[in-house]
Parts: structure tokens; C-alpha cells; sequence
């Protein structure tokens, strides 16, 4: 008999479906892609044939399709910007590559162009893959529900329930709606929502959240929020508006480019204007002007910001940390402030048996313990007991064979071991005083959306042999060996201690917060609290870098100055919504990553110095004296090359270690 079920994930109507495949914009799919991609082809083709030895015509007609084909929408664009009497440097690009070809220069103008086109395309690619993702978060809510009716049950759409329906929640499925339950015993993983690295056990009177897997047992809800205004829905909100409501992402050369663009075309006019109004011939005129064009063209300046900032994010990712743009990593090295998530960030994010303690009437050391333990445990896919049984197995144990196990949603699970009934349950649920669950159980007491009381750091689990108990185990989130140092460094290089942002307990993020040497701790916080607590660090001026990996924190890591995401476990949407991804999920990378950002920003503003000296020396000789062009060209193309090479030195190995 095939049983209803309260969400299409499980439902007979869908079970034979296959699922749905993840929504991620293809990188082609992008005009700007398909643009960029035809100018770099037409533009390499024609430097081939060029550097061959091709007729003219054959490279100059490639080079023109690399002028046209990465060249229009930029033209286009600057083109509706005049319009709007504003001026950008796109549109001086497009005039100076234009320049560049009309004395003979079209390798300088048409890789000029390409440069362009590929930065576009590569900025559109980012845009659209954040879209993706925060779409794709609303996919963790199931499409129906099981709701309760006086004439039995039904399956309904989740988005047509209201507040005051009352919700069946099976086994292994995803919770319908935002409420509270009112009947059944279970747990609920609601990692996604929280950060908590461990099931939640759910009682009577327990709030539960939309699109959080339920365990093992049934739980009746009582829906207590409109599905638009689910927690994981104002997660969806709180992205769209962060990322909306964050500064315009420029780079250092790109806040001057109003003025420099509007400053070079004006004393080009004039250039060429003076002369011939003082009786110089035009053919004069328009050389001194077109040279002037040239040596006064932002290329030099342009590579003086690509190549340092290139180099650095070719160097992060040789290193396991993926920066998105060329902005990003920019930003990276102006943050003042580290705010660092705790599961899956300071922490690995699964639980780890830390202390095994027998009883000592018991006659068990610690090694039989954890074994007779890891027996009772091994059927169970319970997170506890995975942990648990992956201890014995590190120690070399033998797990004898279990029988007749039985699991009890909230309590735990016990079984026939070697002729002996084992029972393995936490504290309170397993035989010892009920007020003891509340001290020991950070899972059962966590209550995001209302009073809860304050458990302890772990979680600690009874062992009974014949209803006698006999020990305890005590399972922690581990703690990165990497992360000390790594606080301590991120506190080095901005000047303050971190702060932790987490959605686990007071006393799970004190006991994280102590190893790390962090004193700013805030614990207990849903999504929207994190990006409040970004936004009060912003508001009080300073420049924050965030670290998070879940869902619950991608509304922080769109709200923050630079968002780093951990990627071996970080979900779809953080990894989407950082700046940069720690791919290997060493903390040591961190505190690097922000190193090499500053470097680099150091040796833009040199790139900057070297560039500006060269426009203004070569300006004022075209200006004051005879350039010649070929020398202008030279002096032109000098300094794009020496700020290129200057830029590069972040590529050696040392640039990283530094």
C-alpha cells in the first residue's frame, strides 16, 4: 500500500519523477558570453596571421570583427550615456581603440577592446549565477503539505496555507510551513536555517520551520506564519535587498573615470582646435591631436588596476581560495572588521565523540564503552550515530552485531548486544533526571523564534546495559585546527579582535569563542539578526569581511563589505552570494587571501604612479614640444608594459607565503 505523504518530495505522484535539475545560468547563455567569446577568437586568429606573416587584409578583417563584435555594446552603451550628458570611460575606450586604428595602431585598439568585452561578460556570468541561486534557495520549501481537515486530510499547495492549519509531517519529509508543534515527538535537521550542526529534537509546544527535514518520528503543526513570510522566504528577501542596498562595486580607476574621460576628450578638441584657430594646417593638427589621443589614453592606467589584481586571484586559487572579480579581491584588502560564523566555519560542522566516560561500578574501561555503544548505534543514520560508531572504528574496535533495534523519535535508540539490551540516549531522555536534558541538550532547547533555556557546549549521551547505566559519551563540533591561528591573524591585520556570529547556542559559541581568543561573541541569531549585526558594524563606519558556508548565511554575506563563503560544505547560495570561496576550507587562507589583497592594492597605486608619470611627461612634450608619433606610441606602450610586469610580480610563490 502506497502511503500519502505531505510534500512532493516523497509523494507517490512524484516519486517516479526524476529531480529537478539545478537551475544555473550556462555561461554561453550570456550575450556579453557570446560577444566576448567571438572577439577573443576573431582577436587571437588575427594575431596569429598577423605575427605569420598573413596579408594585411587578411589579419585586418579579424581584427575588425574583434572591433565589432566586442566593441558595439560598450559603443552602445556609451552612446546612451551621452545621451544622459554623462560620460564614461567605455566610451573612451571605444574612441581610443578607434584612435589607435586610425593611425595604424589596430593591435592596440582591437586587444583593447577585447579586455573590455571579456570584463563584461565575466560581470554578467556573476549576476546571473546570484540569481540563480537565491531562485534556487526556494526550492528547500516543499510544493504541498498534508493539512488536517475535520473529514480526514488533504494535500494542498504550501503556498496556500494560512495561519491556524493544522499540518501532518511524516517521517523524512520537509516541513510545510513556519509553526509550532502540537502532537508527535521527533527531530528536525534545520541546519539551513540555523547553522546548527546537529538534529533538533521537536516536542509540544517546539517551533519548527518551513523547508527543515523532519526525522524519524510524526509531528501534527500548527502553521503559525504565511508562507511569504517564512523564515526561508525573508532569507530569499534578505539577499535580493543586500545585494540591492550594497555600494556600486568600483574599482579604484573606475571612480575617476567621469572625470578623465570628460578631461581627455575636451583637451583633445582643444588640441587640435588651437592650433588651427592660430593658422597651423590641419594635417598637423590632427597628428598632434591623434598622438595626444594616444599618450593621453587610459591604457596604461587600465593595466595599472588589471594585472596586480589578476595575478593575486590567479595566485588565490593556485592556493584553494576562488575570488570572483577583480572588485572582489579589491574589496578583500580594504576590511577592517572580521565576522566569522561558527558550524561549518570555526567548527567542521559534525559532531565528534570527545570524552568517554564509564561509570565505575560499570566494569568497562573507556575502549568497551564506546564499543558496546557503537553496537547499539551502528543501524541508526542518526549524526550521533554515525559519530559514535566512526569513533570505535577509528580506535581499531570491534562493533559486535545487534539485534531487535528500535528507534525512538527523541530519545534514542536501543538493542540486543551480545545477550544484553543496550540503550544509548541523551541525558534526561535515557534515564536520568528530566531537568538534566535541558543542561545537557543544546538541540532539544534550541527555539529560534521563541524562550528557550541555556544548555551546555555538548551533548552528552547515557549508555544503559540492562537498564543499568553504565557511562556517558560527550560529542562536541570539532574545532578547525587552523582556526586560532586564524582569528589571531584576522585580528592582526585589521586591528580588532573578530567578531562570531552564530545561530547555535550561548554556550557552544562561548566554548568556540575561548579557543579561538574571540570576546565579541553573539550567539542565537536567525538571518535576518546576522545581516543586522553586519549592517550596525557598517553603520558604525568600519568595512566588514564575513565567513560563513549555510544558507543562513548568505543574507550577512551579501550585506558585508566582502563575503568569503567555506566551499567543501557551504551551500549553493552562500557559494553563489561570497565574493571569494575558500575551496579546501583552510581558515589559514583567510587571513592570507586578505594579505595578498592589500599587496596588490599597493602595487595598483604604484601602477598608478608609474602610469600617470609616463600620460604626463608624454603629454606635455606632445603639448610643449614636438612628440613624434612613433615615440609617443613607444612611450605609450613602454608604460603599459612596465605597469603589466609590475603587476605580475604576484604571481611567484612568495607573494602568497608573504
Amino acid at each position: 500500500m502506497v502511503r500519502r505523504v505531505s510534500t512532493t518530495l516523497t509523494s507517490p505522484a512524484t516519486a517516479a519523477r526524476p529531480a529537478a535539475p539545478r537551475r544555473r545560468t550556462r555561461l554561453l547563455a550570456l550575450p556579453e558570453a557570446r560577444w566576448a567569446l567571438a572577439a577573443t577568437v576573431a582577436f587571437l586568429v588575427g594575431l596569429g596571421c598577423d605575427v605569420g606573416g598573413a596579408p594585411p587584409w587578411v589579419y585586418g578583417t579579424l581584427y575588425a570583427v574583434a572591433y565589432a563584435t566586442g566593441g558595439w555594446e560598450p559603443a552602445l552603451e556609451g552612446l546612451r550615456a551621452l545621451r544622459e550628458k554623462t560620460l564614461d570611460v567605455d566610451l573612451l575606450m571605444i574612441v581610443a581603440a578607434l584612435g589607435a586604428a586610425a593611425i595604424g595602431q589596430v593591435l592596440d585598439g582591437a586587444l583593447l577592446i577585447v579586455i573590455f568585452a571579456t570584463s563584461g561578460a565575466l560581470e554578467a556570468l556573476a549576476t546571473a549565477r546570484t540569481a540563480d541561486s537565491v531562485r534556487g534557495l526556494l526550492d528547500l520549501a516543499p510544493d504541498t503539505a498534508t493539512r488536517l481537515t475535520d473529514d480526514g486530510e488533504e494535500t494542498v499547495p504550501a503556498a496556500e496555507l494560512r495561519v491556524g492549519d493544522l499540518l501532518l509531517v511524516r517521517p523524512g519529509e520537509r516541513i510545510g510551513g513556519d509553526g509550532r508543534v502540537v502532537d508527535g515527538v521527533s527531530e528536525a535537521d534545520q541546519a539551513t536555517v540555523t547553522g546548527e550542526p546537529l538534529p533538533v529534537v521537536k516536542r509540544p509546544g517546539d517551533d519548527v520551520f518551513a523547508g527543515t527535514l523532519n526525522g524519524t518520528g510524526a509531528l501534527r503543526v500548527r502553521v503559525e506564519r504565511d508562507p511569504a513570510d517564512s523564515v526561508v522566504a525573508r532569507i530569499v528577501t534578505l539577499v535580493e535587498e543586500a545585494s540591492r542596498t550594497k555600494a556600486p562595486t568600483q574599482l579604484f580607476i573606475e571612480k575617476i573615470e567621469q572625470r578623465y574621460a570628460v578631461a581627455v576628450v575636451a583637451a583633445t578638441l582643444a588640441v587640435f582646435a588651437l592650433p588651427l584657430a592660430f593658422g597651423a594646417d590641419l594635417t598637423g593638427a590632427l597628428l598632434r591631436a591623434m598622438t595626444f589621443m594616444i599618450v593621453a589614453s587610459p591604457c596604461a592606467v587600465v593595466l595599472a588596476t588589471m594585472p596586480p589584481l589578476l595575478s593575486a586571484i590567479a595566485t588565490a586559487g593556485r592556493h584553494g581560495v576562488l575570488v570572483k572579480s577583480a572588485v572582489a579581491m579589491e574589496r578583500l584588502g580594504e576590511i577592517d572588521t572580521a565576522a566569522l560564523d561558527k558550524t561549518g566555519t570555526l567548527t567542521e560542522g559534525a559532531p565528534e565523540v570527545t570524552d568517554v566516560r564509564p561509570l565505575p561500578d560499570s566494569g568497562l574501561d573507556a575502549d568497551a564503552l564506546l564499543a558496546l555503544a557503537a553496537a547499539a548505534e551502528h543501524p541508526s543514520e542518526h549524526p550521533l550515530a554515525r559519530a559514535v560508531v566512526g569513533a570505535a572504528r577509528a580506535r581499531g574496535l570491534r562493533i559486535a552485531p545487534a539485534r531487535e533495534f528500535v528507534a525512538t523519535p527523541g530519545r534514542g535508540v536501543s538493542a540486543v548486544v551480545e545477550g544484553c539490551v543496550v540503550e544509548v540516549g541523551r541525558v534526561g531522555d535515557a534515564g536520568l533526571p528530566a531537568d538534566a536534558d535541558d543542561t545537557h541538550d543544546p538541540a532539544r532547547a534550541r527555539s529560534p523564534l521563541g524562550s528557550r533555556p541555556h544548555p551546555s557546549a555538548g551533548t552528552t549521551v547515557l549508555v544503559s546495559r540492562d537498564a543499568t547505566p553504565v557511562g556517558t559519551l560527550v560529542l562536541t563540533d570539532r574545532l578547525r585546527p587552523a582556526a586560532p591561528a586564524a582569528t589571531a591573524a584576522l585580528g592582526a591585520l585589521t586591528g580588532t579582535t573578530p567578531v562570531l556570529l552564530t545561530g547555535d547556542n550561548a554556550p557552544a559559541a562561548a566554548r568556540v569563542a575561548e579557543a579561538t581568543g574571540i570576546t565579541d561573541v553573539r550567539a542565537d541569531l536567525l538571518p535576518e539578526d546576522k545581516v543586522n549585526a553586519v549592517r550596525d558594524l557598517r553603520l558604525a563606519g568600519r568595512k566588514v569581511l564575513f565567513v560563513g558556508d549555510g544558507v543562513n548565511d548568505a543574507p550577512a554575506l551579501a550585506a558585508a563589505h566582502a563575503g568569503l563563503a567555506m566551499g567543501r560544505a557551504g551551500s549553493d547560495l552562500a557559494l553563489e552570494t561570497a565574493d571569494a570561496v575558500v575551496v579546501r576550507d583552510d581558515l589559514a587562507a583567510v587571513p592570507a587571501v586578505v594579505r595578498l589583497s592589500r599587496t596588490a592594492r599597493r602595487l595598483v597605486l604604484q601602477n598608478l604612479v608609474i602610469a600617470g608619470t609616463f600620460i604626463t611627461g608624454l603629454v606635455l612634450w606632445d603639448l610643449i614640444g614636438h612628440l613624434p608619433l612613433p615615440l609617443g606610441v613607444a612611450g605609450h606602450e613602454g608604460s603599459t608594459v612596465l605597469v603589466g610586469l609590475n603587476g605580475l610580480r604576484l604571481l611567484r610563490e612568495r607573494a602568497w607565503q608573504e
